[in-house]
Protein backbone atom coordinates (compact mmCIF):
# COMPACT_ATOMS: atom_id res chain seq x y z
CA UNK A 1 0.00 0.00 0.00
CA UNK A 2 1.68 3.44 -1.14
CA UNK A 3 0.19 6.35 0.76
CA UNK A 4 1.36 9.89 0.45
CA UNK A 5 1.58 11.96 3.74
CA UNK A 6 -0.39 15.29 4.16
CA UNK A 7 2.07 18.25 4.38
CA UNK A 8 2.35 19.59 7.68
CA UNK A 9 1.84 16.05 8.92
CA UNK A 10 4.45 14.35 10.98
CA UNK A 11 5.85 11.07 9.35
CA UNK A 12 5.97 9.55 12.57
CA UNK A 13 1.96 10.87 13.47
CA UNK A 14 1.30 9.26 9.45
CA UNK A 15 3.20 5.93 10.88
CA UNK A 16 1.03 5.42 14.25
CA UNK A 17 -2.93 6.48 12.11
CA UNK A 18 -1.54 3.69 9.42
CA UNK A 19 -0.84 0.86 12.32
CA UNK A 20 -4.00 1.89 14.41
CA UNK A 21 -6.16 1.50 11.63
CA UNK A 22 -4.77 -1.57 10.40
CA UNK A 23 -5.25 -3.04 13.83
CA UNK A 24 -8.95 -2.65 13.22
CA UNK A 25 -8.99 -3.80 9.67
CA UNK A 26 -6.52 -6.97 9.50
CA UNK A 27 -7.21 -10.12 10.44
CA UNK A 28 -5.41 -11.42 13.09
CA UNK A 29 -1.82 -12.78 12.16
CA UNK A 30 -1.80 -10.37 9.78
CA UNK A 31 0.51 -7.15 10.37
CA UNK A 32 2.48 -4.56 8.90
CA UNK A 33 5.59 -3.79 7.56
CA UNK A 34 6.62 -0.52 6.73
CA UNK A 35 9.35 0.63 3.70
CA UNK A 36 10.65 3.59 2.57
CA UNK A 37 11.09 6.71 4.46
CA UNK A 38 8.46 5.00 7.06
CA UNK A 39 11.18 2.42 7.58
CA UNK A 40 14.05 5.12 7.96
CA UNK A 41 11.99 6.53 10.86
CA UNK A 42 11.53 3.81 12.71
CA UNK A 43 15.27 2.31 12.46
CA UNK A 44 16.07 5.69 13.69
CA UNK A 45 14.65 5.38 16.28
CA UNK A 46 15.83 1.99 17.55
CA UNK A 47 19.41 4.03 17.00
CA UNK A 48 18.39 6.87 19.29
CA UNK A 49 17.14 4.76 21.61
CA UNK A 50 20.50 2.94 21.89
CA UNK A 51 22.07 6.70 21.63
CA UNK A 52 20.31 7.84 24.89
CA UNK A 53 21.64 4.26 26.88
CA UNK A 54 25.47 4.81 25.90
CA UNK A 55 24.94 8.69 26.75
CA UNK A 56 23.78 7.80 29.89
CA UNK A 57 26.10 5.34 30.87
CA UNK A 58 29.27 7.27 29.73
CA UNK A 59 27.54 10.90 31.67
CA UNK A 60 27.50 8.18 34.63
CA UNK A 61 30.91 6.57 33.71
CA UNK A 62 32.37 10.21 33.90
CA UNK A 63 30.70 11.85 37.08
CA UNK A 64 31.87 8.56 38.98
CA UNK A 65 35.66 9.02 37.75
CA UNK A 66 34.96 13.27 38.79
CA UNK A 67 33.94 12.61 42.28
CA UNK A 68 35.72 9.48 43.05
CA UNK A 69 32.33 8.35 44.34
CA UNK A 70 29.29 6.35 43.14
CA UNK A 71 27.03 8.05 45.63
CA UNK A 72 27.86 11.65 44.34
CA UNK A 73 27.03 10.41 40.54
CA UNK A 74 24.17 8.38 41.46
CA UNK A 75 22.55 11.77 42.92
CA UNK A 76 23.81 13.49 40.01
CA UNK A 77 21.92 10.56 37.56
CA UNK A 78 18.65 11.21 39.70
CA UNK A 79 17.98 13.82 38.19
CA UNK A 80 18.39 13.24 34.68
CA UNK A 81 15.06 11.34 34.06
CA UNK A 82 12.75 14.52 35.39
CA UNK A 83 14.88 16.88 33.21
CA UNK A 84 13.87 14.26 29.92
CA UNK A 85 10.49 14.50 31.52
CA UNK A 86 10.21 18.25 31.66
CA UNK A 87 11.78 18.19 27.83
CA UNK A 88 8.98 16.61 26.45
CA UNK A 89 6.33 18.33 28.57
CA UNK A 90 7.47 21.35 26.99
CA UNK A 91 7.58 19.75 23.11
CA UNK A 92 3.81 18.84 24.40
CA UNK A 93 2.73 21.88 25.54
CA UNK A 94 4.16 23.76 22.42
CA UNK A 95 2.76 21.51 19.94
CA UNK A 96 6.21 20.43 18.69
CA UNK A 97 6.46 16.22 17.43
CA UNK A 98 9.34 14.50 18.93
CA UNK A 99 11.28 14.26 15.52
CA UNK A 100 15.15 13.30 15.48
CA UNK A 101 15.94 17.07 15.87
CA UNK A 102 14.53 16.92 19.36
CA UNK A 103 15.85 13.37 19.94
CA UNK A 104 18.93 14.83 19.49
CA UNK A 105 18.30 17.81 21.82
CA UNK A 106 17.24 15.57 24.48
CA UNK A 107 20.51 13.53 24.21
CA UNK A 108 22.26 17.35 24.32
CA UNK A 109 20.32 17.81 27.50
CA UNK A 110 21.38 14.50 29.53
CA UNK A 111 24.89 16.44 29.80
CA UNK A 112 23.25 20.11 30.30
CA UNK A 113 21.28 19.23 32.86
CA UNK A 114 24.25 16.72 35.04
CA UNK A 115 26.18 19.97 34.92
CA UNK A 116 23.82 21.57 37.18
CA UNK A 117 23.70 18.99 39.42
CA UNK A 118 27.76 18.94 39.51
CA UNK A 119 27.61 22.58 40.79
CA UNK A 120 25.72 21.71 43.96
CA UNK A 121 26.98 18.09 44.52
CA UNK A 122 30.93 18.94 43.84
CA UNK A 123 30.59 21.53 46.49
CA UNK A 124 29.11 19.60 49.09
CA UNK A 125 31.70 16.96 48.74
CA UNK A 126 34.12 19.55 50.06
CA UNK A 127 32.45 20.88 52.44
CA UNK A 128 32.23 16.55 53.85
CA UNK A 129 35.29 16.44 53.37
CA UNK A 130 36.76 19.63 55.60
CA UNK A 131 34.01 17.74 58.21
CA UNK A 132 30.40 19.52 57.51
CA UNK A 133 27.95 16.44 58.16
CA UNK A 134 25.47 15.73 55.39
CA UNK A 135 23.04 17.34 56.12
CA UNK A 136 25.06 20.63 56.79
CA UNK A 137 26.98 20.46 53.83
CA UNK A 138 24.30 19.89 51.39
CA UNK A 139 22.46 22.95 52.85
CA UNK A 140 25.29 25.11 52.87
CA UNK A 141 25.70 23.95 49.05
CA UNK A 142 22.23 24.53 48.15
CA UNK A 143 22.50 28.27 49.49
CA UNK A 144 26.11 28.82 48.35
CA UNK A 145 25.71 27.62 44.77
CA UNK A 146 22.28 29.14 43.46
CA UNK A 147 23.40 31.96 42.22
CA UNK A 148 25.80 30.28 40.08
CA UNK A 149 22.91 27.58 39.10
CA UNK A 150 20.69 30.10 38.23
CA UNK A 151 23.60 31.98 36.08
CA UNK A 152 24.19 28.85 34.38
CA UNK A 153 20.23 28.21 33.93
CA UNK A 154 19.41 31.59 32.51
CA UNK A 155 22.16 32.07 30.12
CA UNK A 156 21.13 28.52 28.99
CA UNK A 157 17.98 28.83 28.62
CA UNK A 158 17.84 32.26 26.95
CA UNK A 159 20.43 31.01 24.74
CA UNK A 160 17.99 28.54 23.31
CA UNK A 161 15.89 31.66 22.16
CA UNK A 162 17.37 32.44 18.99
CA UNK A 163 16.23 28.62 17.87
CA UNK A 164 12.89 28.76 19.17
CA UNK A 165 12.12 32.04 17.34
CA UNK A 166 14.21 31.54 13.80
CA UNK A 167 12.08 31.12 10.90
CA UNK A 168 12.59 30.16 6.73
CA UNK A 169 14.51 27.17 5.85
CA UNK A 170 15.40 24.55 8.59
CA UNK A 171 13.46 26.28 10.93
CA UNK A 172 11.53 22.94 11.99
CA UNK A 173 14.46 21.53 13.42
CA UNK A 174 15.86 24.46 14.90
CA UNK A 175 13.42 25.29 17.20
CA UNK A 176 12.72 21.37 17.73
CA UNK A 177 15.93 21.39 19.30
CA UNK A 178 15.26 24.93 21.12
CA UNK A 179 12.03 24.05 22.52
CA UNK A 180 14.09 20.91 24.60
CA UNK A 181 16.89 22.93 25.78
CA UNK A 182 14.38 25.82 26.79
CA UNK A 183 11.60 23.92 28.71
CA UNK A 184 13.66 20.97 29.74
CA UNK A 185 16.41 23.17 31.61
CA UNK A 186 13.59 25.77 32.43
CA UNK A 187 11.97 23.31 34.37
CA UNK A 188 14.84 20.98 35.40
CA UNK A 189 15.69 24.25 37.62
CA UNK A 190 13.51 22.94 40.07
CA UNK A 191 14.46 20.06 40.17
CA UNK A 192 17.98 21.06 40.39
CA UNK A 193 18.02 23.29 42.95
CA UNK A 194 15.10 20.99 45.38
CA UNK A 195 14.79 17.09 44.41
CA UNK A 196 19.09 17.60 44.19
CA UNK A 197 19.30 17.97 48.29
CA UNK A 198 16.77 15.54 48.87
CA UNK A 199 18.51 12.78 46.86
CA UNK A 200 21.68 13.55 48.74
CA UNK A 201 20.64 13.60 51.90
CA UNK A 202 19.09 10.38 51.23
CA UNK A 203 22.22 8.72 49.51
CA UNK A 204 25.09 10.18 50.44
CA UNK A 205 24.71 8.97 54.03
CA UNK A 206 25.96 5.60 53.25
CA UNK A 207 29.01 6.74 51.62
CA UNK A 208 32.10 8.16 53.14
CA UNK A 209 33.84 11.17 52.69
CA UNK A 210 36.67 11.48 50.21
CA UNK A 211 39.16 12.78 53.09
CA UNK A 212 38.18 9.97 54.81
CA UNK A 213 38.60 7.52 52.12
CA UNK A 214 42.29 8.83 51.11
CA UNK A 215 43.29 8.74 55.15
CA UNK A 216 42.60 5.24 55.13
CA UNK A 217 44.50 4.36 52.00
CA UNK A 218 47.60 6.54 53.53
CA UNK A 219 46.97 4.68 56.82
CA UNK A 220 47.35 1.42 55.20
CA UNK A 221 50.59 2.44 53.33
CA UNK A 222 52.00 3.38 56.51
Amino acid sequence: VDVDVVQGVPLQTAVDEMRALARQVLPPGIDVITKGEAATLEESNRDTLLTYGFALLVVFLVLVAQFESLASAVVVMTIVPFGLAAAVLALFLTGTSLNIYSQVGLVMLIGLIAKNGILLVEFADQLRDEGASVRDAIATSARVRLRPVAMTLVSTVFGALPLILSTGPGAEARNAIGWVVFGGLGLAALFTLYLTPVVYLGIARFSRPRAAAAQTLEDEMD
